[in-house]
């Protein structure tokens, strides 16, 4: 049976109730933090905006780069998410306090446009980085052949569903990461979650048993 490749299922451990209550503080001076580089962004502080693409850039490109065909894309993508954050601070708008949620939020904004562009509204793209290259040609066939079998699963989830797992596995977020990002409760988001990977479990068995 085909199994998910490992960059796919891994995802960071959630804390238990007495870890997440000693990482209160730490979250609080976070948030203070984030505030206090919101202010100086939406002065259009340019050294803060650079703070914001280093600290935000590589989460939000292995989100993109789980969604999209190629890294060449994502990449491009993500550029266009902080110049999309530019623009809003520069015209007033932009986040007031979460601003990972509001980068995901644009990322998935500039993902669907894409999908508009290329007229593609209603397929999703997947693409995962191949493993790296075995010289075994029998090994790459399988290879390809467990990603391109990911990759037509995945594009059979609902939009709400890839969301989901990009940022999971792709970003490796927290379910509490997650369901900020996505303004949903925890409990909504582990329900969606287990569905979600329910069926890509189930649509790879099947798509996987079909090409045997």
């Amino acid at each position: 049976m085909l199994t998910l490749p490992t960059p796919v299922m891994r995802f960071k451990r959630d804390p238990g109730p007495t870890e997440a209550r000693g990482n209160d503080a730490a979250v609080e001076r976070s948030s203070e933090a984030e505030r206090s580089l919101l202010e100086r962004a939406r002065r259009l502080d340019m050294r803060a905006h650079a703070e914001i693409f280093d600290a935000h850039y590589p989460a939000i490109f292995r989100y993109l780069r789980l969604r999209l065909p190629d890294a060449e894309l994502a990449e491009d993508l993500g550029a266009e998410v902080f110049t999309r954050l530019l623009e809003a601070m520069r015209d007033g708008r932009g986040p007031r306090e979460s601003l990972r949620g509001w980068l995901y939020g644009v990322a998935a904004n500039c993902v669907a446009d894409h999908h508009r562009r290329q007229g593609l509204a209603q397929r999703s793209e997947h693409a995962v980085p191949a493993p790296s290259a075995a010289p075994d040609p029998a090994r790459q066939a399988e290879g390809r052949l467990r990603d391109e079998t990911l990759d037509q699963a995945l594009r059979q989830l609902s939009e709400e569903q890839q969301h989901v797992i990009a940022l999971r596995f792709g970003s490796e977020m927290r379910i509490r990461e997650v369901a900020e990002a996505m303004g949903k409760s925890e409990g909504a988001v582990k329900q969606l979650q287990a569905r979600a990977v329910a069926r890509l479990a189930n649509l790879v068995g099947d798509l996987g048993g079909s090409g045997a």
